[in-house]
């Protein structure tokens, strides 16, 4: 063992001799004799009997546990001596820009400049302060930097797995912050606490307060309770009240879960945090109880501003790779914040000019002035690889103007685009009509009712919906088939046969069969006749997904935008995409062939291309208020869709005389037009 000598320098030597505790430590110690007596290991122990014999003393037992403790004390003593406060700041000093590029290696787009102005201490309220410390850290101007209690709790969590959070004062975060990284580790932690409490000896608590509130990251990439205050509420800093000094406060425990903006359970984490913080400044008498019965409505910050340069498409490719980059690494929202990544994504700049090219030209036509057909029409697209990546997407005339991502939402029906997966989960599973019968194979030539307003089965009889109506398959404009092959009522896009076909299949099966070749389970719809007729709403990247799995014989690979991410010259893992057999080669294969059979001698024809081999399908609902097209030629799945919303409530209203189009024009026409003039600019 080393010792100290009282010189301070390190020397050999040791204190203990085997299992003795010396004259010298008796000594120092001031202990009886007779407790630090020389101990030696002598068993069995003389006089003794039984299990007797081979127990060690108390005097031993105790002399052992001084041994640790002064060990110990010894250990965390050097410790402390050798840690120093760093001289440099850490990545936060050094902020970047993250800088996107396109498939081709060219540069798409720089964002995430980290937003930072100092404020000094003066001019941030007190109340404000003291919503940051009600929430963080009530006794910062009484304890030594540290919280036992804290440590403690720390320890045990990082111990057993969970996260450290909520075990630190605001001098170890402003260590952490500026000195340190965010790894929960017991080094770091240990590093952390001796920094800190070498920090409270040397700045004042004004002056610890002061770097942590100008280094603390609110989310939005602004670090810095001044810029937290411009991108939330508009405001300098010395403006804020104590309502929204409570709500920046919130954010301290984790932007990405409290900033109302991006979810609404994020919001509502904010209003039951914000409440909390507000009440706590009352208990700890910062706020009067008449303050705070005026802070009754939640201060909503205001919307997030959009970054320039990210106008057209742009926007919206950077959004969707952001996302992937957090699916796939990980990088936190506070490091990405810090800037200095580079991400290179599949996005191919000429498709995706040519897919808003296409989407603008056959949308000129739209009068709303005249029409009310053409109000507030909107239109998502993409194009997605069979291997998963993302090539293009349209999610809308202008990212600043319009944020929402057409391409990428989930509340425009599929309709009767998703009969596919039905056609697809009868091949593969086969029907049971019988309760408790045995599952009866189908094939392309199995024949079903294509009649209009054929009744539903179920194997007790008539299937009644809650409105005591039984139900019927209904198809587009009215008209009958008789007995058809399935084959032949997906290239006609006949409906009847597939609201039956749904139900002796299993509407359990024909979801479970949608969700393995893509589509996500939050998009299902409600489990009755029609959701075979696609009351689900997946996006246009998941249906192009989707369909990408019958052209490539049953292999699905969930869709991806970024291809990699690196940092300072090295590569930052990223996750691969999962690729998985979703369905068996022959029924994506028999899937393949009767899209194709749709776009060469069924209701998608206008989709033909000269040359090439094309498969796809039309989509509508019978309410008339969406239109698709998805369609795939080569290795290539481009999927469209065309709603009309109301601009009061959100819902989806009738496509019906869109563009000044006759009654007897699908709501497909536009989708199936937008995807043929995007398929023969990229494909020639």
């Amino acid at each position: 063992m080393c010792v100290l000598n009282h010189g301070g320098t390190v020397r050999a030597g040791s204190w203990f001799d085997s299992l003795m505790v010396g004259e010298r430590l008796r000594a120092v110690l001031r202990i009886p004799g007779r407790l630090f007596a020389p101990v030696r290991a002598s068993y069995p122990r003389p006089g003794r009997t039984g299990f007797r014999r081979w127990m060690p003393a108390w005097h031993q037992v105790l002399a052992l546990v001084l041994m640790i403790g002064i060990g110990l004390i010894w250990l965390v003593g050097i410790a402390y001596l050798e840690t120093g406060i760093p001289t440099d700041l850490n990545a936060f000093a050094t902020q970047q820009d993250n800088i996107y590029y396109w498939a081709d290696g060219t540069e798409m787009a720089r964002t995430g400049q980290v937003d930072r102005q100092v404020a000094p201490l003066s001019e941030i309220p007190v109340p404000v302060q003291w919503a940051v410390l009600a929430a963080e850290n009530e006794t910062f101007y009484t304890d030594d930097g540290v919280s036992p209690n804290g440590i403690v709790r720390a320890a045990y969590l990082m111990a057993t797995g969970g996260s450290t959070q909520g075990g630190s004062t605001i001098t170890q975060q402003y260590v952490k912050n500026v000195y340190l990284n965010q790894k929960q580790t017991l080094t770091r932690k240990a590093t952390e606490i001796f920094i800190s409490v070498k920090l409270d000896n040397k700045l004042s608590k004004q002056q610890i307060l002061d770097g942590y509130l100008n280094t603390s990251w609110f989310g939005r990439g602004a670090y810095g309770i001044e810029r937290a205050a411009k991108v939330y509420y508009g405001v300098d800093v010395s403006q804020l009240t104590p309502s929204q000094g409570a709500f920046l406060a919130t954010l301290l425990k984790g932007a990405g879960l409290y900033d109302p903006a991006i979810s609404p359970a994020n919001h509502q984490r904010a209003v039951t945090r914000w409440n909390w913080i507000l009440d706590r400044m009352v208990k700890i008498g910062r706020l009067s109880a008449a303050e705070r019965a005026t802070y009754t409505t939640f201060p909503e910050p205001i919307q997030p501003p959009r970054a320039s340069g990210l106008n057209g498409e742009t926007g919206y490719l950077v959004d969707l790779a952001r996302a992937n980059v957090s699916a796939r690494t990980e990088i936190s929202d506070q490091q990405f914040d810090l800037g200095g990544y580079q991400i290179y994504t599949t996005f191919q700049k000429p498709s995706v000019a040519a897919l808003a090219d296409a989407v603008q030209r056959t949308t000129a036509g739209l009068n709303p002035a005249a029409r009310p057909a053409d109000r507030n029409v909107s239109v998502g697209a993409a194009s997605v690889a069979t291997d998963g990546r993302i090539l293009a997407l349209y999610g809308g005339p202008d990212y600043l103007k319009q944020g929402f991502d057409n391409a990428n939402t989930s509340t425009v029906p599929a309709g009767s685009a998703f009969t596919p997966f039905v056609y697809a989960a009868a091949l593969g599973q086969g029907v049971q009509t019988d309760r408790g019968g045995p599952r009866v194979p189908v094939t392309p030539a199995t024949r079903y009712n294509g009649d209009n307003k054929v009744v539903v089965h179920t194997p007790e009889g008539p299937y009644w919906n809650r409105d005591g109506q039984i139900v019927r398959g209904i198809n587009d404009g009215g008209r009958s088939f008789g007995q058809i092959s399935l084959r032949s009522a997906l290239e006609q896009s006949v409906n009847s046969p597939f609201v039956q076909l749904g139900m002796d299949v299993g509407l359990d099966r024909v979801r479970s069969t949608a969700v393995a070749a893509g589509l996500l389970p939050v998009s299902m719809g409600a489990p009755v006749p029609y959701f075979s007729l696609g009351n689900s709403m997946p996006s246009a990247i998941r249906m192009a997904d989707g369909y990408g799995t019958f052209a490539a014989a049953g292999v699905h690979t969930d869709p991806y935008s970024v291809l990699r991410v690196t940092r300072a010259g090295a590569a930052v893992p990223v996750d691969p995409p999962v690729t998985k057999q979703a369905l068996s080669a022959d029924v994506a294969n028999q899937v393949d062939a009767a899209l194709v059979g749709a776009v060469n001698r069924g209701d998608a024809r206008g989709a033909k291309l000269a040359g090439r081999r094309v498969g796809g399908k039309t989509g509508t609902m019978l309410d008339n208020t969406v239109g698709w097209f998805v369609g795939y030629t080569g290795k290539t799945v481009t999927a469209v869709n065309i709603f009309h919303v109301d601009p009061k409530n959100g819902q989806l209203l009738s496509l019906e005389g869109l563009g000044g189009a006759a009654k007897s024009v699908p709501e497909s026409t536009d989708p199936m037009r937008i995807w043929t003039a995007y398929t023969r600019a990229t494909t020639g």
